[in-house]
């Protein structure tokens, strides 16, 4: 439970002997100075025990070093570390930090980074008085450097899939860290957000971050994948320069001081677990298991979403422009006019509500991940939606005012019965044609969304009850067809589904988007 970092290192003192329960009842805590990203390091001060209060031998061996009745700990970044401390624990007697121990420190701390260790360092100092809680300034000086610890968190498989899936879909992730450098690139590397023929990739740190400003960053930032050593104000730089040059940007984080990055992001991603409740409020999502894969499943959602709006809407406004066309065009050329007021109202209340909430369950398209990000102002009608919109509505209006025209010698309730029947079943092939917007339906698996197969199924059904019972006869004034009249019917909205398949045929040919088809 708690932080990994505390929890790894916890773990390793175990290993050596050094239980947790064991050495806080021997050497209770007395202050501490919590981590800030500043610092990027935490101070704990503890009470050492005097002769005869303990047998522990590790307490033991402390207490004779230290030689004080308190001692403070400080572990963090080792370069930030480095820096107040004026001597070093070499083989347990306490010796000055010379420039050679500093070189030493320094790179044995980057041997670990290139790893792709999260290193941190380690050090003490001997108090004969507790300083006041939290004054860092009277506790993080004249330190005595003990040694440093590598830990290491494999990135997930699932990571690794996610980063790739980001690029085929157009998105570039960018990693942000307070660790190390060379262990930002590693880790960098082996997630794919630097790719391996990159050789030598540009890490931005915070005291380059620092000494920018924003239009500095503009002109680096489309070529910078990896920050390291960065507090979380810079985070905010980050953003700014990104959507000045017109990115859409998502951003993570946890911490407090993260919220005004994930306020100014397009989108700001909180953590649920490992997240404070101020990041959470200042993000627009909340990740509840932490997860970065969970972040690309989302947006593969969010696409899902959106594409299956796109159909909805495909789907009811092309029906609607035929129905208002049959309307408008049968009386122009001198024909009856085609429906009555309560066969127009179940055309718009079966045949189109149904099938058109079934779309709302279409599974992800194949391609859904393997291809660009859509302008965020782009109108829902873009993309050759308001063009097929307008050719399918002509298309249904011509296919029912053809078999009005065809028709029309028969007695008037059958004919307008067969327009009717022509009218509701066109819409059905409408419908599964528009479940790929230009790839066979076939392609995409006849029966990948039962709900609408159930749906198109049903409402045939309903249409045939409306047709054949008696009752619904006189409501909404329908004749029995003949099975030659059925058929007439039920081929020429057929018809209409081949045609549909085959313009989306001819629009996968190579050449067809040269001639700007």
């Amino acid at each position: 439970m708690g932080d990994p970092t505390e929890g790894a290192l916890v773990v390793a003192a175990a290993r050596f002997g050094l239980w947790k329960d064991e050495m806080e009842r021997h050497m209770p805590r007395v202050g501490e100075v919590p981590f800030t990203s500043e610092r990027k390091r935490m101070t704990t001060v503890h009470r050492v025990p005097g002769e005869g209060e303990c047998d522990a031998a590790a307490v033991c061996f402390v207490r004779d070093l230290v030689e004080a009745p308190y001692v403070a700990f400080t572990k963090g970044s080792v370069d930030e570390l480095v820096k107040i401390c004026d001597r070093v624990w070499n083989d347990g007697h306490i010796e000055p930090l010379t420039e050679n121990w500093t070189t030493r420190i320094q790179t044995a701390n980057n041997d670990l980074a290139k790893d792709g260790m999260r290193v941190l360092g380690v050090a003490m100092r001997p108090l004969e008085d507790t300083p006041a809680n939290g004054d860092e300034d009277a506790l993080e000086r004249d330190l005595v450097f003990v040694g440093m610890t590598g830990m290491i968190d494999p990135p997930r498989e699932e990571a690794r899939q996610a980063v790739a899936e980001c690029r085929t879909a157009g998105i570039r992730p960018v990693m942000i860290t307070g660790d190390h450098p060379l262990t930002a690139l590693n880790i960098a590397r082996q997630l794919g957000i630097v790719g391996a023929e990159v050789e030598n990739p540009r890490v931005v740190s915070g005291t380059e971050l620092a000494a920018m400003s924003v239009e500095e960053l503009e002109e680096i930032v489309e070529d910078v994948s990896v920050y390291a050593r960065v507090s979380p104000e810079h985070k905010v730089k980050i953003v700014e320069a990104l959507k000045d040059k017109g990115h859409i940007v998502a951003m993570t984080g946890d911490g407090v001081n993260d919220a005004p990055a994930l306020k100014r992001a397009d989108i700001g991603v909180a953590m649920g677990i490992t997240g404070t409740d101020v990041s959470k409020e200042a993000s627009d999502m909340i990740l509840l298991d932490d997860n970065f894969a969970t972040i690309v499943n989302a947006v593969e959602e969010g696409r899902t979403i959106y594409d299956n709006i796109r159909k909805f809407v495909r789907y009811i406004v092309s029906c609607n422009v035929g129905e208002i066309l049959l309307m408008l065009l049968a009386p122009l050329f001198n024909l009856p006019v085609p429906l009555t007021a309560v066969q127009l109202l179940w055309i718009n209340l079966v045949t189109d509500g149904l099938p058109a909430l079934a779309l709302g369950l279409e599974p992800a398209a194949p391609d859904t991940m393997r291809r660009p990000p859509n302008p965020p102002d782009e109108s829902v009608l873009a993309r050759g939606l308001g063009r097929y919109v307008l050719l399918v509505g002509i298309l249904l209006g011509a296919v029912s005012l053809a078999t009005e025209f065809i028709t029309k010698d028969l007695d008037h309730a059958v004919w307008q019965t067969m327009v009717f029947t022509t009218l509701g079943l066109a819409q059905m092939s409408n419908v599964l044609s528009v479940r790929a917007e230009d790839r066979s339906v076939f392609s995409v698996g006849f029966f990948s969304n039962p709900p609408l197969i159930g749906a198109v199924l049903l409402t045939v059904v309903l249409q045939a009850f409306v047709v054949y019972v008696p009752f619904l006869q006189t409501v909404f004034d329908t004749r029995p067809l003949s099975p030659t009249e059925l058929g007439v019917a039920a081929g020429l909205a057929v018809l209409l589904f081949f045609i549909l398949e085959g313009v989306k045929a001819f629009r996968r040919q190579p050449g067809a988007n040269a001639r700007g088809e």
